[in-house]
């Protein structure tokens, strides 16, 4: 008897896949909002004193003043519970009567309600 030829049968390679790059996504478009213009309000003024002390019992409040203020004015008091405004009728300096409370200065004004501690002082427009 013959031999027989063995034959391998040779198998076939699988071909290599490349390796995956990192692929950027794009960036999902952002909608367009359109924007409210909201109602202009006045600007918040900033404060011309502050009040240091009330007094009840006479119902003055001791206010220091960081701008130079005149009988006649109108002052908008403004505090967590406070929100009035009135005209000063009465100003006093080591219990004297003045016209003007420079800068920098406490004075005693006469008010009608409440005030308190911390509670800010703006002119009132």
């Amino acid at each position: 008897m013959a031999k027989k030829k063995i034959v391998k049968k040779a198998k076939a390679k699988k071909a290599k896949k490349p390796a995956r790059r990192a692929v950027k996504k794009a960036a999902p478009k952002k909608k367009k909002v359109l924007k409210r213009k909201a109602a202009k309000q006045p600007k918040a003024q900033k404060p011309v004193g502050a009040v240091t002390h009330f007094y009840n019992e006479i119902s003055v409040a001791i206010v220091k003043f960081n701008k130079k203020v005149s009988v006649g004015v109108e002052l908008h008091f403004r505090g967590a519970t406070t929100d009035f405004k009135e005209v000063v009728k009465s100003m006093q300096y080591d219990h004297v009567s003045i016209a003007a409370a420079p800068k920098g200065k406490q004075v005693g004004i006469k008010v009608k309600k409440r005030v308190r501690e911390g509670d800010e002082v703006h002119l009132a427009e």
